[in-house]
């Protein structure tokens, strides 16, 4: 009974002539932490090195006034907040990963899920290769050293190292001189450029881009490695062409901020979009509509405009702590639920309320934000959900439970909706979810909804292994 979980956010920058590049990744991080959680670190090029500073927590916690002033001065840096799909959250599983090999060091911090990590890890070893930590993004680095030794540039080091990967991958890659950005043939997890004189940055999400006075650029290509020089010089390779492409939709539902734009798209405007398809799917009469904080409340606003009922605040949310799905036991996660989010009385008391919320995964939490309505007044609840059911897991970078820890492959709608105390329920459809997003012209993945994945499992093996995590 916890949110689902989202692997990483990743920043790099290059082109600071101040020397100032960490700190602006402090500041990028800062803004991308609600893609993780559990870690964070910096690494910067110090001359013919790279220094790593890293540890587990938020990254406020990782770094402060004395950490940041002991990293040395560069205009090269990448940065990475974390949540563990794969790898126990240790201090060394923590990003970027920092790969020493004969002819340098290279620096790697990755968003996603290698489902042939294990393999290609096996393989590595094979080689005579040391690995320390067990998260599959330290697969990635030591990859791209070894095809380095058999390659003329780092360039077609990373070309010859990301065909060989199956996943999901949105990388930022440092070596000597150069930021190097790759995203998966796919496209499963967003990337994006932004530009300012001979400045340089890549970020998960253009929010990140904001925050560091960045113009977005544009999105980084499904299949596309763009490298960029000392001089700012930008070369781009593209791999993967025929690749089936898939964003994860759920980036759009919850994973994502607000104020970012992806893949052209804006966060704001398709959560706004669900509401209003929601409102037509799934109609019922109400005295107001309301959120939860904070994925649902652009959905109740879109609803609310669609079905003519007023819009209206049902919480009081606690801004000093983090998303419920971090905390390690069901118990502590209940216990938080309570704490963030308190009903306002004067709101809900006595009132019909169509509460919307981005997703249901097990249940618990969406029948104590019920029970919680239900003790401050409200006569009726009526749950609407932003997203369909899960009824898959997610081998891409989604930490959805098992299947069968899923609530709508145990349950009927109508027994969903007795267990979670709610008056009645109703989820938006995949093609409405697909409506609301429309504007990306893209393609989606939606397997967690629909089985239906941009790339296949290619062996009994890979696909067992998956099932275990």
């Amino acid at each position: 009974m916890r949110k689902h979980n989202e692997e990483c956010g990743v920043f790099g920058i290059s082109g600071i002539k101040n020397g100032e590049a960490a700190g602006i990744a402090y500041n990028a991080l800062l803004t991308l932490q609600h893609r993780g959680q559990e870690g964070a670190g910096v690494a910067v090029v110090d001359g013919n090195s790279i220094y790593c500073y890293k540890d587990k927590g938020l990254v406020s916690e990782v770094f402060n006034g004395s950490v940041l002033s002991m990293i040395p001065k560069s205009n090269l840096a990448i940065g990475h907040v974390r949540y563990s799909t794969t790898g126990s959250n240790t201090k060394e599983n923590a990003q970027p990963i920092v790969t020493e090999y004969f002819m340098g060091r290279l620096a790697v911090a990755h968003n996603g899920n290698i489902i042939n990590a294990k393999p290609l890890r096996e393989k590595l070893e094979g080689y005579g290769i040391l690995f320390t930590t067990s998260n599959d993004s330290e697969v990635i680095s030591a990859l791209i050293a070894y095809e380095r030794l058999r390659t003329e540039t780092i360039e077609q080091a990373v070309l010859k190292a990301v065909t060989q990967i199956e996943g999901a991958y949105s990388l930022v890659i440092i070596s000597g001189d150069k930021l190097i950005a790759v995203r998966d043939p796919a496209g499963f997890r967003p990337l994006c450029i932004g530009k300012l004189g001979g400045i340089t940055a890549f970020a998960s999400e253009s929010c990140a881009l904001d925050a560091a006075s960045i113009p977005f650029i544009r999105d980084i290509k499904p299949g596309e490695i763009v490298s960029i020089d000392s001089n700012g010089n930008e070369t781009n390779v593209f791999f993967g062409e025929d690749a089936k492409k898939g964003l994860c939709i759920f980036e759009y539902v919850y994973f994502a901020r607000t104020d970012s734009v992806i893949d052209e798209m804006s966060v704001y405007k398709a959560r706004c979009n669900a509401g209003e398809i929601l409102a037509e799917e799934c109609p019922v009469e109400a005295d107001i509509v309301c959120g939860v904080p904070d994925s649902g409340l652009e959905a109740a606003q879109g609803y609310a405009s669609a079905s003519g009922i007023p819009y209206g605040s049902a919480f009081v949310k606690n801004r000093y702590i983090g998303r419920s799905f971090i905390f390690p036991t069901q118990e502590q996660r209940e216990t938080a639920v309570k704490i963030k989010l308190n009903p306002l009385r004067a709101v809900v008391e006595g009132k019909r309320v169509i509460l919307v919320d981005d997703s249901i995964v097990r249940g618990t939490t969406s029948a104590l934000i019920i029970e919680a309505l239900k003790n401050a007044g409200a006569k009726e609840v009526h749950l609407r959900i932003s997203s369909p059911p899960f009824i898959h897991t997610c081998h891409f970078g989604t930490d959805i439970d098992g299947e069968e820890n899923l609530v709508a492959n145990n349950y009927s709608l109508e027994e969903i909706t007795k267990q979670i105390g709610a008056d009645s329920l109703g989820y938006i459809s995949v093609e409405g979810l697909k409506k609301a997003c429309n504007d990306a012209k893209i393609s989606f993945c939606t397997g967690c909804f629909t089985g239906d994945y941009p790339v296949k499992l290619r062996t009994e093996h890979v696909k067992n292994e998956l099932e275990k995590k």
